[in-house]
């Protein structure tokens, strides 16, 4: 896919931002998946059980969560570079700081705090890139944004595998704090920040526009719900995956941890690739593509998700990789989904609002629900209420596609190599 700046509306150096923020919200997730690949290494320091070790997954999105409605608001009044900067320094700086730490109290505190500055980048970024590209492009370039996700998970657990298990579980989060600083450095000094709505086409309306509006806007409803059950799914899966390879399928951490990277890069790049490009396509012809694709995506993960979960141990890896690949295959287009479904005045709280929902509702609960279910039973079981969500998310998506918004078609100039 090749992305012409030339478009109408869009602001010059937007190639240019969408590749530093892709490549600062690669070492953000770095970071955020080195801990289940080291968890049960923890877990044997700490000597603490399945519940403790998802608590700390919960800390971290239970302070992302509560910091999401400041930095939403200040998104929508002030200059997102500057705050975008300031939230990767504080991260980095907070990783940095793990080698201090030496008791499990420590280490959910450096977790939670690790949150204030996640959260930040999370809201502005998308807000950001949607001021450099129209409606009909989002889908695309949030596809090429969104794609650090499995590459960053991916290399987290094998960074987290592969070094904790022969330096310590510390030594893997030092591996994403200098870059990710040094990428923020250079938002600071080379990327331009567009002026806000620079490249806005669909009407402001108040559904669209205002606070309150959002409540009755039902193409975001639906939207964030969507994917707040999608995100419960992926959060409890994300976090136990190499442990049930561990347990069930015999590996060690070091293994369990490369077998999750691989499926999360391969299946993710491919998947989320795969996704938007279709989408893409399918949104010339139907407004609600975005909807319908992210729908089917979740429901097509179910069958694969039983086979991985009860299956026999053969069928495990093979059942993870179809399953993790059409799981993939809606993030760019139900991230577009959702800034589309919004105005430009609003879009920084109405993203705040879904990180909020998605948080609270889904990979901040899932992994505490997951190991409780887990201890009182099996890890397969905890699993298994993942494909209860995800069935519910794809059906509210089916529905919600009556409600997308008619957005015009790509011009030729942004349509460079289809």
């Amino acid at each position: 896919m090749e992305l012409a700046a030339r478009g109408q509306g869009m602001p010059r150096g937007a190639l240019l931002a969408l590749l530093l923020l892709t490549g600062l919200n690669l070492f953000n997730y770095i970071d955020r998946f080195i801990l289940p690949g080291v968890q049960t290494l923890v877990q044997s320091e700490f000597h603490i059980n399945d519940e403790k070790i998802g608590e700390l997954t919960t800390a971290f999105f239970f302070v992302y969560m509560l910091t999401a409605p400041l930095t939403g608001w200040m998104g929508d009044r002030f200059r997102r570079k500057p705050l975008i900067v300031t939230g990767a320094l504080l991260w980095s700086a907070l990783t940095l700081m793990t080698g201090l730490v030496h008791s499990y109290g420590a280490l959910y505190v450096r977790h939670a705090l690790v949150g204030v500055g996640e959260a930040s980048f999370g809201i502005f970024a998308p807000a950001l890139i949607s001021d450099y590209f129209p409606e009909a492009t989002r889908n695309k370039v949030l596809s090429w944004f969104y794609i650090a996700i499995p590459v960053g998970a991916a290399l987290g657990y094998a960074i987290g595998g592969v070094v904790g298990g022969r330096y310590g579980w510390r030594a893997p989060f030092y591996v994403s704090a200098i870059p990710g600083a040094l990428i923020a450095v250079c938002i600071l000094f080379v990327m331009r920040e567009p002026e806000r709505g620079a490249s806005e086409r669909l009407a402001a309306t108040a559904e669209r526009s205002t606070l309150a509006g959002l409540f009755r806007n039902p193409a975001y409803l639906t939207a964030i719900f969507g994917m707040t059950l999608m995100t419960f799914s992926m959060g409890g899966i994300s976090v136990f995956m190499p442990t049930f390879l561990v347990r069930f399928a015999g590996y060690s951490v070091g293994k369990a941890g490369l077998v999750m990277g691989a499926a999360l890069a391969f299946c993710g790049i491919v998947g989320t690739g795969v996704g938007g490009w279709v989408a893409q396509r399918w949104l010339r012809r139907n407004k609600a593509a975005l909807y319908l694709l992210s729908a089917w995506s979740l429901l097509l993960c179910i069958p694969f998700g039983l086979l991985a979960f009860y299956g026999a141990t053969k069928w495990i890896v093979p059942a993870i990789v179809i399953a993790v690949f059409f799981l993939f295959l809606n993030t760019g287009p139900l991230n577009a989904a959702i800034v589309n479904s919004v105005s430009a005045t609003i879009r920084s709280t109405a993203i705040a609002m879904e990180l909020l929902l998605i948080h609270a509702l889904g990979d901040a609960l899932s992994p505490k629900v997951i190991g409780r279910i887990s201890d009182a039973s099996t890890l397969r079981n905890g699993l298994a209420i993942t494909l209860i969500s995800m069935l519910a998310g794809g059906l509210l998506l089916l529905w919600g596609s009556r409600f997308a918004p008619m957005i015009e078609n790509e011009p030729a100039t942004m349509m460079a190599g289809h």
